[in-house]
């Protein structure tokens, strides 16, 4: 069973539209499917709400702390409310799936996503489930930093939007813990986008510092 949902993404508008917060556009979407309201809890350094659905409280979480320290927001809140690792489910960008791909998994190694790092370091350990929104690689390591710091095309933009959907359609499966009948409707692969054309005249963009 899930009792705590985290979307991971980087605070303030300048970041809202970029690839690095698909995981705020997913906890969006899950609020407004389940009539959640997310408000500032200074406790928990992100924006909360709470369900109330059978199983018991169920908490949604926007880390604010910039995406090399959502470990701190998780843990907060995790610890205060007593949830497990095995509790939590974290939505995140992915580099090594195509846009409108999806994965779900449990445990392993963050692979570099530096939210990712953050939360296995303050939780201390790595059995918090994932949910991997595919965004795509450029291509080449040291343009990733640029990548997922700008916008997605419209094609790109809207093939993560239809993922999100997807994925809310199993939303009741994961939070009552029926992971594999949840996997069967996530990891059905969509079509995919074309790749973007290379970025021409584009500033670089820079990981916001902690």
């Amino acid at each position: 069973m899930i009792r705590l949902l985290v979307g991971l993404g980087n605070p303030g508008p300048e970041y809202a539209a970029t690839r690095h917060n698909a995981g705020f556009w997913w906890l969006d979407a899950a609020a407004s499917a389940l009539r959640a309201h997310l408000a500032p809890e200074r406790n928990f350094h992100g924006l909360a709400g709470r369900v109330n659905r059978p199983e018991g409280p169920l908490w949604l979480l926007e880390p604010m702390t910039y995406m090399n320290l959502s470990g701190k927001s998780v843990a907060a809140l995790a610890r205060f409310f007593k949830i497990a690792p095995g509790e939590i489910l974290v939505v995140h960008d992915e580099l090594d799936l195509q846009p409108g791909q999806l994965k779900l998994k449990q445990g392993g190694s963050p692979a570099g996503h530096n939210g990712l790092k953050d939360i296995h370091a303050q939780l201390g350990s790595a059995d918090y489930w994932r949910l991997r929104l595919g965004i795509g690689h450029p291509g080449v390591r040291a343009e990733v930093v640029d990548y997922v710091l700008r916008k997605p095309s419209a094609e790109h933009r809207e093939a993560i939007a239809k993922a999100i959907e997807t994925s809310l359609t199993a939303l009741d499966l994961m939070l009552t813990g029926d992971m594999a009948r949840a996997m069967m409707k996530i990891h059905a692969k969509p079509k995919p986008p074309r790749p973007e054309a290379a970025a021409t005249g584009a500033p670089p963009a820079k990981e916001p510092a902690p």
